[in-house]
Protein backbone atom coordinates (compact mmCIF):
# COMPACT_ATOMS: atom_id res chain seq x y z
CA UNK A 1 0.00 0.00 0.00
CA UNK A 2 1.18 3.83 -0.51
CA UNK A 3 -0.73 6.51 0.67
CA UNK A 4 -2.92 8.18 -1.87
CA UNK A 5 -2.89 11.86 -3.23
CA UNK A 6 -5.28 14.28 -3.41
CA UNK A 7 -7.62 13.47 -0.23
CA UNK A 8 -8.70 15.10 2.86
CA UNK A 9 -9.33 13.77 6.32
CA UNK A 10 -12.96 14.74 7.91
CA UNK A 11 -13.60 14.65 11.59
CA UNK A 12 -15.31 11.29 11.36
CA UNK A 13 -12.32 9.50 10.30
CA UNK A 14 -14.39 9.28 6.99
CA UNK A 15 -12.18 10.70 3.28
CA UNK A 16 -13.22 12.52 0.54
CA UNK A 17 -11.25 11.40 -2.49
CA UNK A 18 -10.59 14.07 -5.43
CA UNK A 19 -8.70 11.96 -7.53
CA UNK A 20 -11.53 11.65 -10.02
CA UNK A 21 -14.60 13.16 -10.30
CA UNK A 22 -16.58 10.45 -8.36
CA UNK A 23 -15.31 13.07 -5.11
CA UNK A 24 -15.97 9.19 -3.33
CA UNK A 25 -16.75 9.89 0.60
CA UNK A 26 -15.37 6.80 2.04
CA UNK A 27 -16.30 5.83 5.11
CA UNK A 28 -13.58 3.89 7.59
CA UNK A 29 -12.25 0.44 6.29
CA UNK A 30 -14.26 1.05 2.97
CA UNK A 31 -13.15 1.16 -0.35
CA UNK A 32 -13.92 4.06 -3.50
CA UNK A 33 -15.71 3.40 -6.53
CA UNK A 34 -12.65 2.11 -8.04
CA UNK A 35 -12.05 -0.59 -5.57
CA UNK A 36 -8.46 0.16 -5.17
CA UNK A 37 -8.42 2.71 -2.77
CA UNK A 38 -9.14 2.26 1.03
CA UNK A 39 -9.54 4.07 4.23
CA UNK A 40 -8.10 3.40 7.41
CA UNK A 41 -8.75 5.67 10.33
CA UNK A 42 -8.41 8.55 7.81
CA UNK A 43 -5.43 7.59 5.64
CA UNK A 44 -6.63 7.03 1.97
CA UNK A 45 -4.00 4.11 0.52
CA UNK A 46 -3.61 3.01 -2.99
CA UNK A 47 -3.73 -0.62 -3.09
CA UNK A 48 -2.56 -1.14 -6.73
CA UNK A 49 0.80 0.55 -6.61
CA UNK A 50 3.51 -1.03 -8.29
CA UNK A 51 1.07 -4.36 -9.02
CA UNK A 52 1.91 -4.22 -12.35
CA UNK A 53 -0.91 -6.39 -14.01
CA UNK A 54 0.21 -6.03 -17.92
CA UNK A 55 3.36 -4.96 -19.18
CA UNK A 56 3.88 -4.90 -22.79
CA UNK A 57 6.41 -3.52 -25.89
CA UNK A 58 3.19 -2.05 -28.78
CA UNK A 59 2.74 -0.08 -31.57
CA UNK A 60 2.10 3.82 -30.57
CA UNK A 61 -0.79 3.28 -33.34
CA UNK A 62 -2.21 0.85 -30.96
CA UNK A 63 -3.14 2.79 -28.40
CA UNK A 64 -4.27 4.20 -30.61
CA UNK A 65 -2.12 7.31 -31.35
CA UNK A 66 -1.60 8.11 -35.24
CA UNK A 67 -0.24 11.59 -34.94
CA UNK A 68 2.31 10.72 -32.26
CA UNK A 69 5.08 9.14 -32.89
CA UNK A 70 3.85 7.51 -35.49
CA UNK A 71 6.30 3.78 -36.51
CA UNK A 72 7.52 3.98 -32.89
CA UNK A 73 7.01 1.57 -30.03
CA UNK A 74 5.26 2.42 -26.86
CA UNK A 75 6.24 0.53 -23.34
CA UNK A 76 2.88 -0.18 -22.14
CA UNK A 77 1.91 -0.70 -18.49
CA UNK A 78 -1.32 -1.15 -16.26
CA UNK A 79 -2.34 -1.26 -12.52
CA UNK A 80 -5.67 -3.23 -11.53
CA UNK A 81 -8.99 -0.69 -11.48
CA UNK A 82 -10.98 1.72 -12.92
CA UNK A 83 -13.46 4.11 -12.20
CA UNK A 84 -16.33 3.06 -14.64
CA UNK A 85 -18.10 -0.11 -14.80
CA UNK A 86 -18.24 0.00 -18.52
CA UNK A 87 -20.55 -3.46 -19.65
CA UNK A 88 -18.48 -3.47 -22.86
CA UNK A 89 -14.81 -3.39 -21.24
CA UNK A 90 -12.54 -5.32 -23.45
CA UNK A 91 -10.00 -5.44 -20.45
CA UNK A 92 -12.77 -6.32 -17.68
CA UNK A 93 -10.26 -9.38 -16.36
CA UNK A 94 -8.02 -6.48 -15.11
CA UNK A 95 -10.19 -3.11 -15.21
CA UNK A 96 -12.45 -4.17 -12.21
CA UNK A 97 -10.67 -4.94 -8.89
CA UNK A 98 -13.07 -7.54 -7.52
CA UNK A 99 -12.96 -9.34 -10.60
CA UNK A 100 -9.15 -9.13 -10.93
CA UNK A 101 -8.73 -10.23 -6.87
CA UNK A 102 -10.34 -13.46 -7.81
CA UNK A 103 -7.89 -14.25 -10.93
CA UNK A 104 -4.93 -13.45 -8.45
CA UNK A 105 -3.43 -10.34 -10.90
CA UNK A 106 -2.47 -8.56 -7.75
CA UNK A 107 0.77 -10.30 -7.58
CA UNK A 108 2.93 -8.72 -10.83
CA UNK A 109 5.02 -6.34 -8.91
CA UNK A 110 7.71 -3.76 -10.54
CA UNK A 111 9.51 -0.35 -9.63
CA UNK A 112 9.30 3.02 -11.06
CA UNK A 113 12.72 2.46 -11.68
CA UNK A 114 12.75 -0.89 -13.85
CA UNK A 115 9.89 -0.05 -15.51
CA UNK A 116 11.82 3.26 -17.32
CA UNK A 117 15.24 1.14 -17.08
CA UNK A 118 12.84 -1.61 -19.59
CA UNK A 119 11.39 1.49 -21.84
CA UNK A 120 15.07 2.35 -22.86
CA UNK A 121 16.71 -1.20 -23.03
CA UNK A 122 13.81 -2.07 -25.28
CA UNK A 123 14.53 1.51 -27.61
CA UNK A 124 10.81 2.50 -26.76
CA UNK A 125 10.73 6.53 -26.95
CA UNK A 126 7.25 6.57 -24.85
CA UNK A 127 5.45 5.05 -21.73
CA UNK A 128 2.24 4.48 -22.06
CA UNK A 129 -0.45 4.31 -19.11
CA UNK A 130 -3.22 1.66 -20.64
CA UNK A 131 -5.10 -0.80 -20.75
CA UNK A 132 -6.98 -0.09 -17.34
CA UNK A 133 -7.78 3.37 -16.01
CA UNK A 134 -3.86 5.17 -14.91
CA UNK A 135 -5.95 7.55 -12.92
CA UNK A 136 -6.87 5.19 -10.80
CA UNK A 137 -3.04 3.89 -10.27
CA UNK A 138 -1.96 7.73 -10.59
CA UNK A 139 0.85 7.58 -7.51
CA UNK A 140 2.25 4.57 -9.38
CA UNK A 141 2.49 6.61 -12.98
CA UNK A 142 3.07 10.22 -11.66
CA UNK A 143 6.45 8.27 -10.37
CA UNK A 144 7.57 6.16 -13.20
CA UNK A 145 6.28 9.45 -15.54
CA UNK A 146 8.65 11.85 -13.54
CA UNK A 147 11.72 9.47 -13.87
CA UNK A 148 10.77 8.72 -17.49
CA UNK A 149 10.84 12.31 -18.20
CA UNK A 150 14.14 12.76 -16.56
CA UNK A 151 15.40 10.38 -19.36
CA UNK A 152 14.17 11.80 -22.04
CA UNK A 153 11.23 9.36 -22.75
CA UNK A 154 7.62 10.61 -23.50
CA UNK A 155 4.68 9.92 -21.10
CA UNK A 156 1.36 8.88 -22.26
CA UNK A 157 -2.27 8.80 -20.76
CA UNK A 158 -4.95 6.42 -22.15
CA UNK A 159 -7.90 7.33 -20.56
CA UNK A 160 -11.60 7.66 -19.88
CA UNK A 161 -10.89 11.31 -19.25
CA UNK A 162 -12.77 11.08 -15.75
CA UNK A 163 -10.11 12.80 -13.64
CA UNK A 164 -10.21 15.74 -11.95
CA UNK A 165 -9.04 18.93 -12.54
CA UNK A 166 -6.43 18.88 -9.76
CA UNK A 167 -5.04 15.42 -11.08
CA UNK A 168 -4.67 16.86 -14.49
CA UNK A 169 -2.69 19.63 -13.28
CA UNK A 170 -0.74 17.64 -11.17
CA UNK A 171 0.68 15.18 -13.87
CA UNK A 172 0.83 17.75 -16.82
CA UNK A 173 4.61 18.82 -16.52
CA UNK A 174 5.42 15.13 -16.73
CA UNK A 175 3.04 13.97 -19.78
CA UNK A 176 3.03 14.40 -23.22
CA UNK A 177 -0.25 13.31 -24.80
CA UNK A 178 -3.65 11.59 -23.98
CA UNK A 179 -6.14 9.29 -26.15
CA UNK A 180 -9.35 10.42 -23.90
CA UNK A 181 -12.13 8.02 -24.71
CA UNK A 182 -15.24 9.78 -25.23
CA UNK A 183 -17.60 6.69 -25.64
CA UNK A 184 -21.07 8.64 -26.33
CA UNK A 185 -22.45 12.01 -26.21
CA UNK A 186 -25.45 11.33 -23.75
CA UNK A 187 -25.80 11.82 -19.88
CA UNK A 188 -28.05 8.87 -19.87
CA UNK A 189 -25.38 6.73 -21.41
CA UNK A 190 -22.71 7.95 -18.87
CA UNK A 191 -25.25 6.85 -16.16
CA UNK A 192 -26.38 3.76 -17.00
CA UNK A 193 -23.64 1.84 -18.96
CA UNK A 194 -20.54 3.75 -17.60
CA UNK A 195 -21.71 4.65 -13.66
CA UNK A 196 -20.65 8.26 -14.45
CA UNK A 197 -21.14 11.52 -16.27
CA UNK A 198 -20.42 12.74 -19.57
CA UNK A 199 -19.75 16.38 -18.27
CA UNK A 200 -16.39 16.11 -16.48
CA UNK A 201 -14.81 14.06 -19.54
CA UNK A 202 -15.92 16.80 -22.41
CA UNK A 203 -14.65 19.50 -19.53
CA UNK A 204 -11.26 17.61 -19.21
CA UNK A 205 -10.54 17.39 -23.15
CA UNK A 206 -10.67 21.02 -23.37
CA UNK A 207 -8.60 21.31 -20.31
CA UNK A 208 -5.84 19.13 -21.57
CA UNK A 209 -5.59 21.05 -25.20
CA UNK A 210 -5.60 24.50 -22.99
CA UNK A 211 -2.50 22.85 -21.13
CA UNK A 212 -0.72 21.80 -24.61
CA UNK A 213 -1.21 18.16 -24.36
CA UNK A 214 -1.53 16.17 -27.63
CA UNK A 215 -4.88 14.83 -27.81
CA UNK A 216 -6.75 11.96 -29.89
CA UNK A 217 -10.05 10.89 -28.85
CA UNK A 218 -11.75 7.36 -29.64
CA UNK A 219 -15.20 6.38 -29.30
CA UNK A 220 -16.28 2.72 -29.79
CA UNK A 221 -19.63 2.49 -31.79
CA UNK A 222 -21.98 0.20 -30.21
CA UNK A 223 -24.63 -0.72 -32.52
CA UNK A 224 -27.93 0.44 -30.68
CA UNK A 225 -26.28 2.65 -27.60
CA UNK A 226 -24.45 5.21 -29.37
CA UNK A 227 -24.35 5.19 -33.22
CA UNK A 228 -27.77 7.17 -33.97
CA UNK A 229 -26.69 10.21 -36.38
CA UNK A 230 -27.53 12.75 -34.13
CA UNK A 231 -25.29 11.63 -31.03
CA UNK A 232 -22.33 10.94 -33.87
CA UNK A 233 -22.95 14.80 -34.82
CA UNK A 234 -22.77 15.87 -31.29
CA UNK A 235 -19.58 14.13 -30.77
CA UNK A 236 -17.90 15.52 -33.88
CA UNK A 237 -18.71 19.02 -33.62
CA UNK A 238 -17.73 18.94 -29.88
CA UNK A 239 -14.49 17.81 -30.91
CA UNK A 240 -14.35 20.33 -34.11
CA UNK A 241 -15.02 23.18 -31.70
CA UNK A 242 -12.03 22.49 -29.64
CA UNK A 243 -9.85 21.66 -32.46
CA UNK A 244 -10.57 20.66 -36.07
CA UNK A 245 -7.23 19.37 -36.09
CA UNK A 246 -7.62 16.01 -33.25
CA UNK A 247 -7.67 13.00 -34.41
CA UNK A 248 -11.27 10.93 -33.79
CA UNK A 249 -10.81 7.43 -33.78
CA UNK A 250 -13.81 5.41 -34.42
CA UNK A 251 -13.33 2.10 -33.80
CA UNK A 252 -15.68 -1.17 -34.42
CA UNK A 253 -17.26 -3.14 -31.50
CA UNK A 254 -17.06 -6.72 -30.97
CA UNK A 255 -18.97 -8.76 -28.40
CA UNK A 256 -17.46 -8.92 -24.92
CA UNK A 257 -17.94 -8.63 -21.10
CA UNK A 258 -21.69 -7.54 -20.32
CA UNK A 259 -22.60 -6.79 -24.18
CA UNK A 260 -21.65 -10.30 -25.36
CA UNK A 261 -25.02 -10.53 -27.23
CA UNK A 262 -24.72 -7.34 -29.36
CA UNK A 263 -23.98 -7.70 -33.01
CA UNK A 264 -20.31 -6.70 -34.06
CA UNK A 265 -20.84 -2.71 -35.35
CA UNK A 266 -21.90 -2.97 -39.31
CA UNK A 267 -19.47 -1.51 -41.87
CA UNK A 268 -22.21 1.11 -42.38
CA UNK A 269 -22.17 2.67 -39.17
CA UNK A 270 -18.76 3.30 -39.11
CA UNK A 271 -19.04 4.70 -42.26
CA UNK A 272 -21.79 7.16 -41.55
CA UNK A 273 -19.75 8.23 -38.49
CA UNK A 274 -17.11 8.77 -41.00
CA UNK A 275 -18.85 10.90 -42.65
CA UNK A 276 -20.64 12.72 -40.51
CA UNK A 277 -17.34 13.58 -38.81
CA UNK A 278 -15.06 14.84 -41.79
CA UNK A 279 -18.69 17.07 -42.94
CA UNK A 280 -18.55 18.64 -39.22
CA UNK A 281 -14.85 20.01 -40.08
CA UNK A 282 -12.31 17.88 -38.27
CA UNK A 283 -9.17 17.19 -40.60
CA UNK A 284 -8.24 13.69 -39.51
CA UNK A 285 -10.98 10.71 -38.99
CA UNK A 286 -9.67 7.01 -38.54
CA UNK A 287 -11.64 3.58 -38.39
CA UNK A 288 -9.92 1.05 -36.07
CA UNK A 289 -10.92 -3.14 -35.52
CA UNK A 290 -12.02 -2.97 -39.15
CA UNK A 291 -9.77 -3.99 -42.43
CA UNK A 292 -10.45 -0.64 -44.43
CA UNK A 293 -8.47 1.57 -45.71
CA UNK A 294 -9.56 4.43 -43.38
CA UNK A 295 -5.92 3.89 -41.31
CA UNK A 296 -4.03 6.06 -43.22
CA UNK A 297 -3.30 9.68 -42.61
CA UNK A 298 -3.97 11.85 -45.48
CA UNK A 299 -3.19 15.51 -45.81
CA UNK A 300 -5.99 17.89 -45.71
CA UNK A 301 -5.14 20.04 -48.32
CA UNK A 302 -3.58 17.77 -51.44
CA UNK A 303 -5.50 14.66 -50.36
CA UNK A 304 -2.29 12.19 -50.63
CA UNK A 305 -1.42 9.66 -48.13
CA UNK A 306 0.64 10.64 -45.86
CA UNK A 307 1.18 8.22 -43.73
CA UNK A 308 0.30 4.39 -45.16
CA UNK A 309 -1.06 1.57 -42.25
CA UNK A 310 -2.02 -1.74 -42.17
CA UNK A 311 -3.39 -2.76 -39.05
CA UNK A 312 -1.20 -1.34 -36.44
CA UNK A 313 2.12 -0.85 -38.28
CA UNK A 314 3.24 2.05 -40.62
CA UNK A 315 4.11 0.88 -44.23
CA UNK A 316 5.54 4.11 -45.73
CA UNK A 317 5.58 7.87 -43.80
CA UNK A 318 5.64 11.18 -46.23
CA UNK A 319 5.65 13.46 -43.50
CA UNK A 320 8.62 15.86 -43.25
CA UNK A 321 9.33 18.18 -40.38
CA UNK A 322 5.57 18.22 -40.08
CA UNK A 323 4.34 19.20 -43.01
CA UNK A 324 3.36 16.96 -46.20
CA UNK A 325 5.68 16.28 -48.60
CA UNK A 326 4.00 16.74 -51.43
CA UNK A 327 2.42 20.69 -51.22
CA UNK A 328 4.32 21.44 -47.73
CA UNK A 329 0.78 21.83 -45.91
CA UNK A 330 1.46 21.96 -41.45
CA UNK A 331 -0.17 18.40 -40.23
CA UNK A 332 -0.36 18.52 -36.66
CA UNK A 333 1.37 16.08 -34.48
CA UNK A 334 4.19 15.31 -32.49
CA UNK A 335 6.31 13.78 -35.29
Amino acid sequence: MKEALFYTKNKDNTVDCFLCNHHCRINDEAYGICNVRINKKGTLYSLSYGKVVAANIDPIEKKPLYHFLPGSKSYSIACVGCNFKCGFCQNWQISQAKIAQELNLFEYRLSPQAIVEQTLSNNCPSISYTYTEPTIYFEFAYEVAKLAKEKGLFNIFVTNGYMSKESLEHIKPVLSAANVDLKAFSEDFYRKICQASLKPVLENIILMKKLGLWIEITTLIIPGKNDGKIELKQIAEFIASVDKNIPWHLSRFHPDFEFNKIAVTPSESLLLAYDIAKKSGLKYVYIGNADTDYENTTCPACGKVLIARKGFFVESKNIKQGRCEYCKEQIEGIW
